[in-house]
């Protein structure tokens, strides 16, 4: 039995008065008792009804961090590093590069709630209205991040509390207590992962406009590219273009160009998902179909699976691809500009063979 007072004033008064409520100033209730738990587990998961307790059985764990961010600094900038910035905001499906550049309060409601997170995540973490203030779609993608992320780092004894099962599915945690029935599940996959699937269909150079401010590096499009969206459950979430590749050597080539997928649906891999189902109808109509990136998540992706195969030039300086690309005259799209502004980034390229 737990006890709470508080001190009786006016507006107590007349409102238990008003509803036939019996209020001295103490209110006792019952908080649900929590079985042991394992002593060392990845992620546990309080989840219930509001007012039925887990924020009370997370005390009893530690406190939540508060994050404090600086409103004159991009929140890329309010980690330790550059590497660190980039590791955790992916962790958590935040994956838009002209965000991570933006102040947290100009950010939107999933944005902060992925970046407070992204902070937070760490040894024996407390997060309290975990996917509370989110739409459901985000929070199924960030609890399929933070899975991730948490077995690639071996983070331990971190633990959630919610009142949404819908996140438990994706989020695969360790242990489950339930406060509405005051039972304890032990043991991840309890319940099985939806699959993810993805309808892809043909659609117009117009489409990008939907997509064009979410890209990693250009808003631009080629004006000759094939295009497709990606459809989930009804809802438009990604898109991707393709265009030929002019070569004296090659014939029937043609390679990714365009590949976006919107930043509610991020962390899922999608991306690279739909990357290679494009590949698949390229050369299962006799074509070929190579693709280059400066995304580092996506190019090492693509040097893991054997769908893919690396190119001479892959993992190459752009500025080598630039000056080739000047002394050959193949470039015929991006300006000398743009060109110069990544000539130092590392480029990514593959064909893709197929499974």
């Amino acid at each position: 039995m737990k006890t709470v007072k508080v001190i009786q004033d006016e507006i107590t008064k007349t409102l238990s008065q008003s509803f036939d409520y019996e209020f001295d100033g103490t209110t006792k209730f019952n908080p649900p008792h929590l079985p042991s738990v394992p002593q060392e587990y990845g992620i546990g998961l309080i989840v219930g009804a509001s007012g039925s307790g887990k924020s009370t059985l997370l005390e009893m764990f530690g406190k939540e961090e508060n994050i404090v961010w600086n409103p004159n600094l991009a929140i890329c900038s309010q980690f330790n590093n550059a590497d660190e910035a980039e590791e955790r905001l992916s962790s958590v499906g935040f994956n838009s590069i002209p965000s991570w550049m933006r102040p947290y309060h100009v950010l939107s409601t999933g944005e902060k709630f992925r970046a407070d997170l992204a902070r937070k995540l760490k040894d024996n973490a407390i997060i309290d209205e975990f996917t509370s203030v989110v739409d459901r779609t985000v929070a199924k993608s960030c609890s399929y991040a933070v899975r991730r992320y948490v077995d690639k780092q071996n983070l331990k004894n971190i633990i959630f509390a919610t009142c949404h099962y819908d996140i438990i599915e994706w989020l695969q945690p360790d242990w489950v207590f339930d406060t509405a029935t005051n039972r304890l599940t032990v043991g991840r996959g309890s319940v099985r992962r939806p699959n993810i699937q993805l309808e892809i269909l043909p659609c117009s150079i117009e489409t990008w406009k939907m997509f064009c401010n979410h890209h990693y590096l250009s808003g631009d499009i080629n004006k000759s590219s094939r295009c497709w969206i990606a459809i989930w459950e009804g809802k438009v979430v990604g898109f991707t273009a393709v265009i030929t590749l002019p070569s004296g050597s090659l014939t029937n080539a043609w390679k990714g160009h365009r590949t976006v997928i919107l930043p509610d649906y991020q962390g899922l891999g999608i991306g690279v998902r739909l990357s290679d189902a494009i590949g698949e109808l390229h050369i299962q109509n006799g074509l070929r179909y190579f693709s280059k990136t400066g995304h580092k998540r996506l190019g090492e992706y693509r040097n893991n699976k054997k769908c893919w195969r690396p190119t001479t030039h892959n993992m190459e300086d752009r500025s080598k691809q630039y000056a080739r690309s000047i002394k050959n005259k193949s470039n015929t799209f991006y300006s000398k500009d743009l060109m110069e502004k990544h000539a130092n980034r590392i480029c990514y390229c593959h064909e893709y063979i197929g499974n």
